[in-house]
């Protein structure tokens, strides 16, 4: 219990709202902070009180302590919050943690100070250099020395903000606003004095300027520089990179010219080798949905297709047909239809990386082929199902976000019943729009 009311009166004596400043060179200075100002910070040390240049300030450390346990180790951070029986303490690296009083040895506040001699000789050159600063102010309030603007913190802005900050005088060359250190490059080349008349005309005038207009000219070259900032910039293309893509989606649209024959020969009315060519160009809009395997050049996935069969028209050689031509003046059989197919699909890219990026193609698919028959007097729907295949050769390349390519293709299906005698190869051409996600 002894323990725990000593912890208790050493937190109670430890400094109130003292602060440790981290100048940029390196010093560390712990004080009180009385005031400060956009340019200066008061602090009262343990040496006297200084005014330090808010400009050479790195940053305010916060006010930590040490806590030492029982055992020999120890914890740095702030104090959050402490009683009787428990330390809450908030670590360097953003733990909380709860430590029982029984356990604490003593605690004291961190020293962040590289050592007391150094933090003194600092003060005292603070001091020494404040002490100049206040007697020139004197001098100028006694009108031995030259005065200026009075500025936040006490300071003259023409004359002390300048030892503060570091600033020189600018000057005007030729009309122009420059820095002293410009001014001292271009002192050995001889420069041609304005006129009076250019003088008048450019509102500009000879000699060192205050640092009022140095300013107004400063702040008049930022304000020209944010409103060509505001203009719109170009938008950069897109930089694609293939391997951040796995999945890939595709519509596509395209022709096929179609080689069908209908084989008539069993249907009253027709001879055997009645045979009528459906031949025409089909229109065919497809989908697919394909995904990467494995980070490879190889993609795999469903597709989905649909294509037209042109309408065609041959004489209606139906016996009852031809026996009533006054009912029928112009018998005709008439045909159209469409294909559906349906199945996988496979890209290689030979050239992934390419702007122009080529692949090979080819699918595995269940074709469904059906040819409405509209006779005179009788219809009916011919059918030809069966698998087929398809390959060929693509390239696509970026357009902002999106892919824009064309395909050829050589599809293969066997045709059967009636439509036995078409062409087992057909070539497909279309035309893609696609994403890659």
């Amino acid at each position: 219990m002894k323990r725990i009311i000593a912890v208790l009166l050493a937190l109670a004596v430890l400094p109130a709202s003292a602060e440790t400043i981290k100048m940029k060179d390196g010093n560390l200075i712990t004080g009180s902070i009385v005031s400060q100002t956009e340019y200066v910070l008061n602090l009262t040390t343990s040496y006297g009180t200084i005014t330090l240049n808010q400009k050479e300030i790195d940053q305010i450390l916060p006010d930590k302590h040490r806590v030492i346990l029982k055992g020999g180790s120890q914890l740095v951070g702030q104090i959050l919050d402490l009683d009787e029986f428990n330390l809450k303490l908030k670590t360097d690296d953003g733990a909380t943690v709860n430590i029982d009083m029984p356990q604490i040895v003593s605690v004291e506040t961190y020293d962040y100070d590289r050592g007391a001699n150094a933090q003194k000789e600092f003060v005292e050159k603070t001091q020494e250099k404040q002490a100049a600063q206040e007697a020139r102010a004197a001098a100028v309030a006694a009108g031995t020395a030259a005065g200026g603007v009075a500025a936040a913190g006490g300071l003259t802005f023409d004359n002390d903000i300048d030892q503060v900050f570091d600033t020189q005088k600018a000057h005007v060359v030729n009309g122009q606003v420059v820095s002293a250190s410009a001014a001292a490059q271009t002192a050995a080349a001889p420069q041609q004095p304005m006129s009076d008349e250019e003088a008048f005309v450019k509102g500009v005038k000879t000699g060192a300027v205050s640092q009022q207009e140095y300013a107004s000219a400063a702040k008049e070259e930022l304000t020209a520089k944010k409103e060509k900032n505001k203009q719109p910039a170009k938008k950069s293309k897109p930089v694609h990179n293939e391997s951040d893509y796995h999945k890939y989606f595709s519509l596509q649209a395209g022709v096929m010219p179609l080689d069908l024959k209908l084989d008539n020969s069993s249907r009253p009315g027709y001879a055997a080798g009645d045979e009528y060519d459906l031949s025409g160009t089909s229109v065919a809009v497809s989908g697919k949905f394909l995904w990467r395997i494995k980070g490879s050049r190889f993609w795999l996935g469903p597709e989905l297709g649909i294509g037209s069969i042109g309408n065609h028209s041959f004489p209606d050689k139906d016996p009852d047909v031809v026996a009533h031509p006054e009912t029928y003046p112009d018998p005709t059989v008439k045909t159209s239809g469409q294909i559906l197919r349906a199945g996988a699909t496979a890209h290689f890219y030979l050239t992934p990386k390419s702007r122009f990026a080529f692949y090979l193609t080819g699918s595995a698919l269940y074709e469904m082929l059906h040819l409405n028959y509209r006779g005179e007097e009788q219809s009916e729907r011919i059918s030809s199902s069966g698998f087929a295949g398809a390959a060929g050769l693509g390239i696509e390349t970026w357009i902002d976000d999106l892919m824009l390519g064309v395909e050829v293709r050589e599809v293969f299906a066997q045709r059967i019943g009636d439509l036995k005698n078409s062409a087992g190869a057909n070539t497909l051409f279309q035309a893609q729009l696609s994403w890659k996600f």
